[in-house]
């Protein structure tokens, strides 16, 4: 009939694009201090606390605008790492700690098409019923996988976002 569109596909899809800083916007920033908006760097790289000092006081009468000039680089790219950890698909998520039982299940369903029944989940993943249930719901609540009824069979599938 028509293609379906499925939100939690798209939200993950999403979040494996997350908008990173650059360190020219950071250096760019900084530079305005020299017409009175201090700490403006702090407010780009996720750090508004400091960012509000630096414009009450100058950026600690220009000491800490200073040293902001060698430390902008690494704020940057502990931004980045905190945006990169954050916005990391199901499957990267899981191939960070391939001990998890949900790693198992994710790559279960990888091989196989990405579609499973309960008891499929059960035989591949060789878990329990009751442990295979726990992770099919959340892998539900994560948006991992929707749930759907095989047209063919009427059969409770699980569909994963591979």
């Amino acid at each position: 009939m028509g293609q379906t569109f499925h939100f939690s596909t798209h939200r993950q899809r999403w979040q494996t694009q997350p908008k990173f800083l650059k360190v020219g916007v950071a250096y760019l920033l900084w530079c305005l201090s020299f017409v009175g908006f201090c700490g403006l760097q702090r407010f780009y790289v996720g750090q508004p606390m400091i960012g509000f000092l630096y414009l009450i006081t100058f950026g600690f009468c220009g000491i800490g605008q200073f040293i902001d000039l060698f430390l902008i680089p690494g704020m940057v790219d502990h931004r980045n790492t905190y945006l990169r950890g954050r916005y990391l698909t199901a499957w990267e998520q899981a191939d960070l700690n391939p001990a998890t039982p949900m790693h198992r299940l994710l790559q279960v369903a990888k091989e196989h098409g990405g579609v499973l029944s309960a008891a499929q989940a059960a035989l591949y993943t060789h878990f329990d019923a009751q442990t295979v249930e726990e992770l099919l719901f959340e892998a539900q609540r994560l948006g991992y996988a929707t749930v759907f009824n095989d047209p063919e069979t009427g059969a409770v599938r699980y569909r994963f976002d591979v």
